[in-house]
């Protein structure tokens, strides 16, 4: 130190190990307490400031922005342990969504790749209209059109919850495939289309579409369960909530005749763009090895078959 026992900013530039420039900068930002200044005016610093500049440069090294170390530095003791806190917490976010772009470019990468030259042109289009990582905006969209107006908000929300997959944190180039192509198919759709709704064909005054997408929650959960454990579609608790959801949304009772109804409406309602839709999120949420993961459309596609089986059997 020099006589006064105050280093110059050379001499802390040394002992830190970084360049006067470095030392310039964060006192000029005010991070670097100052002791005095010299008759020439020069810049002195005690040892409080050498802590304090190694304690800048691991929480640059962190990769926090000059402003965050600034509000850290702020604070003191405990207030300062909340905002470091914060402070880490939000790296480890902001990281988490840069690492999974990069496992969703190299996933992309790879899918291109490994395909021949006819599939290639297509399959870079596809992935190009996807952000990285990707958003599930559009998904979300396309479900809130296609749900009935009348639905109570947390009825729809927990729906649009259950509907939209979300992307794998660590894909397959498969999985990107699948979730580029659903991308495609919802951002695709005119949103004024005459698309097909699950809904029960009746008066409209008698129609209680709260109570059937209710109804057919419990009925895909069962039906879920029983996919799961590999069972080919059959009579059982699961029919009987779907079919109970139908005929109470349209103010009726299970019957006989009513499931033959139902299984008729079922076959008029069913729409090719909706299969498409959970043929691939299906793909998108099963691992690339191992069993399907139940969607609400195989579930769906599992009591169809269920209650036609019934009705070929009663027959």
């Amino acid at each position: 130190m020099s006589p006064d026992d105050l280093w110059s900013i050379g001499e802390l530039a040394e002992h830190a190990g970084v360049t006067v420039k470095t030392v310039r900068f964060y006192s000029d930002q005010g991070l670097l307490p100052e002791a005095r200044r010299s008759s020439g005016g020069h810049r002195r610093y005690g040892p409080e400031a050498l802590e304090q500049l190694r304690l800048i440069r691991s929480l640059r090294s962190l990769d926090l922005p000059v402003s965050e170390v600034g509000r850290i530095l702020g604070r003191e003791d405990a207030a300062r342990e909340d905002a470091l806190e914060d402070a880490v917490a939000g790296q480890l976010r902001e990281l988490g969504s840069q690492l999974a772009a990069l496992r969703w470019r190299e996933a992309a990468l790879r899918l291109l790749r490994d395909c021949s030259a006819e599939e290639r042109a297509d399959r870079l289009r596809l992935i190009g209209a996807v952000a990285a990582p990707p958003s599930t905006a559009p998904l979300a969209r396309f479900w809130r059109f296609l749900l009935p107006a009348r639905l109570p908000a947390r009825l729809r929300s927990a729906i649009i919850d259950a509907a939209v997959p979300q992307p794998p944190t660590d894909p397959s180039p498969a999985q990107v495939l699948a979730f580029a192509r659903l991308h495609a198919l919802t951002t695709g759709v005119r949103l004024d289309s005459d698309l097909c709704r699950p809904e029960f064909r009746c008066a409209p005054d008698k129609y209680r579409p709260a109570v059937l997408y209710d109804g057919l929650g419990e009925a895909y959960a069962l039906a879920a369960a029983d996919l799961r454990a590999g069972r080919s579609p059959q009579q059982g608790g699961a029919l009987d909530c779907f079919v109970a959801a139908h005929a109470a949304a349209g103010g009726t009772a299970d019957s006989p005749a009513f499931r033959q109804k139902l299984s008729s409406i079922l076959v008029l309602s069913a729409d090719p763009l909706v299969d498409r839709y959970w043929q691939l999120a299906g793909e998108l949420v099963s691992p690339p090895a191992g069993p399907a993961e139940p969607t609400m459309g195989s579930a769906h596609d599992w009591l169809r078959a269920a209650l036609d089986d019934q009705l070929a059997g009663a027959g």
